[in-house]
Parts: C-alpha cells; sequence; structure tokens
C-alpha cells in the first residue's frame, strides 16, 4: 500500500522557439503490492508519450520519482503558468 500519493505535472514553454512540453508522473498500487511509476510527457495538447516503472518497494519508486524531479527541475520545467490550465491529454480540468 502507498503511504501516500506522489503526483507531478510540469511545464516547460518558451515562445519564441516554439516549445510548449509537459511531463507528468504518478506512483501507484498495483497488483500483488507492487508499486508502478507511471511517466507521460510530450508537447501540451498532443498525446505524447507514457513509460511505466515496475518495482517490488515503494522507496524504489520514490527514489526514482525524485531522481526524475531534479532533471527536470534542472533542465526547466516548472509549475503551470499563465491562466490557462491544462493537463496531460486526455485530462479533464473544471
Amino acid at each position: 500500500m502507498i503511504a501516500q500519493p506522489y503526483q507531478l505535472y510540469v511545464e516547460r514553454t518558451d515562445p519564441t522557439k516554439n516549445m510548449a512540453r509537459y511531463y507528468a508522473m504518478s506512483i501507484e498500487a498495483i497488483l500483488f503490492g507492487d508499486v508502478c511509476l507511471t511517466r507521460k510527457w510530450g508537447r501540451i495538447g498532443a498525446r505524447g508519450q507514457a513509460m511505466q516503472h515496475h518495482f517490488n518497494k515503494e522507496e524504489d519508486a520514490v527514489q526514482l520519482f525524485l531522481k526524475l524531479l531534479r532533471s527536470k527541475r534542472v533542465r526547466g520545467y516548472g509549475p503551470q503558468t499563465g491562466g490557462q490550465q491544462h493537463g496531460p491529454p486526455g485530462t479533464r480540468t473544471p
């Protein structure tokens, strides 16, 4: 069982380079007590790509989650900016 929810959604935009990217991650419990780290990324408004990592222990998933978070912060990703809220494709925002 997951001790606490882990979810992240960050964006990187640069209008001068026509860049509008998102990166999302979450950790969820799956069958038989294993843990799955799901990553999704791509251009904002597009379907993008996804990858899943399976772990036996939550600690290992959290370690990778934090490593990827630090990597994205260094590359310029941050919280949503601007007045318009949007998430990964296929999600609805109120």
